[in-house]
């Protein structure tokens, strides 16, 4: 590196002599040329020059030779502080390291002895752990000796505690919210249904399908009959009827699962009365005038029907189904009035509760369409009734809360919540539907075996003509919080096992007695 530094002085010195030696002997030459006769001088001149020559390129020599020198002098001291400070460096380096490795080396110890350490432990844990298993073990023998109770029956019992601990906060928590909600409920529905009652001015008794036609006399039974029964025949077989005619005096009973049949049984026979002319030429005239008859009759209470609560854009076959409904009847209530006071119920009602009033009458109006036919076709009257509905392209809600007014689907909407409240204080107010005794009977008894069911009843009464179910259980089975409890569950198997119109009032009566004798 030294040698690189000094070269290029070196070829400068170099060069600068070869020039001052040229240029000597260029000069020399020269004036060897035009003046030789001074040769003598000059030669001594040109010696002085060379000498001087030499002299000053020594120097110059020497001057770069000792600048090349000082230089790498400079720059080897530079070089060799630089390698003194990097190799203490690495000293440091090396240090740290050492000083780590020996860190590592304690912490290693260190681990090593706590995993000792913390194997002793485990061990010592486990032996620990035996030792109380042994323990629990002897104390549980101890316990069961004490009080007489195993293992599996105490945790019985004490899940029996726990039970009843949770039955007791459940009992409460669902006593606070019904009364809650029922305090808010009950105020709020009893303003609705007391203002929509009023508003509606049904009749509470609606007529029923005529069987009976009145006879003037007795006389007229043999007429009806004919030679040979030829007139009771025709009469039957145009009508789809059967004629029952026995003892009771001047009364001729219609017998038909079809209520238009027997309309136009009726009506023909009340004709043929009245005429008095009765053979089967005459039968065949009067009963195809009275279909006549009665199929304007439907036409005409269909559209009252519609006109009565304002629903209008009613299919044509759809009022013609309405007007069946006239001859129809449940429990004893005409289906077409009791379609019509829905109508009217439910338009009230959604007038109060904010829901379109049009709507509300339309679906109460057609919520028991399906009766019209349902002696002709298989099925309930509300699946039929749907059915209808969408072939005639009723609208999605009006079927909805059709669908749902006896809880076939679940209510949805609050349109089907109205229809089912409507259909519900129709048919449950006084004297509006009637059940035969026998119906009547197996209601009652079947209120009763559900209440029976329930494990700690003891007896119960169905009274109020089934309106109410008095239940008494046993005080030692029934605690004061399972009472609630167990009247929510009699509710839900009557609401699902058991068909009755209005509500059901379920008590429970827990009754506790203190006996005691005075000797």
């Amino acid at each position: 590196m030294e040698v690189l530094h000094i070269l290029p002085y070196i070829i400068i010195s170099a060069a600068a002599i070869v020039f001052v030696i040229a240029s000597f002997f260029l000069g020399v030459t020269y004036r060897k040329k035009i003046a030789e006769s001074e040769l003598g001088s000059a030669e001594v001149q040109a010696k002085n020059i060379l000498n001087d020559a030499i002299k000053t390129a020594e120097n110059k020599k020497r001057e770069l030779l000792l600048e090349a020198k000082e230089e790498a002098q400079n720059l080897k001291t530079e070089i060799d502080k630089e390698i003194k400070e990097r190799r203490a460096e690495v000293q440091r380096q090396e240090r740290r390291i050492q000083q780590k490795e020996e860190a590592l080396e304690k912490k290693t110890e260190a681990l090593d002895k706590k995993d000792d350490l913390l194997n002793n432990k485990i061990k010592e844990t486990e032996e620990l752990k035996e030792k109380i298993n042994q323990t629990l073990k002897d104390e549980i023998v101890i316990l069961e000796k004490l009080s007489g109770l195993s293992a599996a029956e105490a945790k019985e019992y004490l899940l029996k505690n726990m039970e009843s601990e949770i039955r007791h906060e459940a009992a409460i928590l669902i006593r606070d919210v019904e009364n809650n909600v029922k305090e808010e409920s009950e105020k709020r529905a009893r303003n609705i249904l007391s203002a929509a009652i009023q508003k509606c001015a049904a009749d509470h008794v609606a007529e029923t399908t005529v069987s009976v036609v009145s006879l003037p006399n007795d006389d007229m039974k043999g007429r009806i009959i004919g030679r040979e029964g030829r007139n009771i025949r025709t009469l039957e077989t145009l009508t789809g009827v059967d004629l029952i005619i026995d003892d009771t005096p001047e009364a001729v009973v219609i017998s038909g699962f079809d209520p238009i049949r027997r309309e136009v049984a009726r009506v023909s026979l009340e004709k043929l009365i009245g005429d008095g002319r009765i053979h089967p030429a005459r039968i065949e005239e009067t009963v195809e005038r009275a279909k006549k008859e009665v199929d304007t009759t439907i036409k005409e209470e269909g559209e009252r029907a519609t006109f009565e609560t304002g629903v209008h854009g009613v299919h044509p076959d759809i009022i013609k189904l309405l007007g069946k409904l006239k001859f129809r009847t449940s429990y004893g209530q005409n289906v077409l009035k009791h379609s019509i006071e829905v109508a009217q119920l439910s338009g009230i009602l959604a007038s109060e509760l904010g829901v379109d009033v049009t709507v509300a009458k339309r679906a109460g109006l057609l919520h028991d369409i399906g009766k019209a036919v349902d002696h002709e076709i298989e099925g309930s009257h509300i699946e039929i009734g749907v059915d209808i509905l969408r072939k005639h392209k009723e609208s999605a809600e009006v079927i909805h809360a059709v669908h749902a007014h006896h809880g076939d689907i679940a209510a949805e909407s609050p349109l089907a919540f109205i229809i089912q409240a409507a259909d519900s204080i129709s048919a449950a107010r006084p004297g509006a539907r009637r059940e035969n005794v026998e119906t009547y009977i197996k209601r009652l008894e079947k209120l009763e075996e559900i209440a029976n069911d329930f494990e700690g009843v003891d007896h119960s009464f169905a009274i109020q003509a089934g309106r109410e179910i008095r239940i008494l259980v046993k005080p030692e089975k029934i605690s004061d919080d399972d009472v609630t409890i167990i009247a929510r569950d009699i509710v839900k198997r009557i609401e699902s096992e058991l068909e009755y119109p209005g509500q059901i009032k379920v008590n429970v009566i827990r009754e506790t007695r203190a006996i005691d004798y005075a000797k």
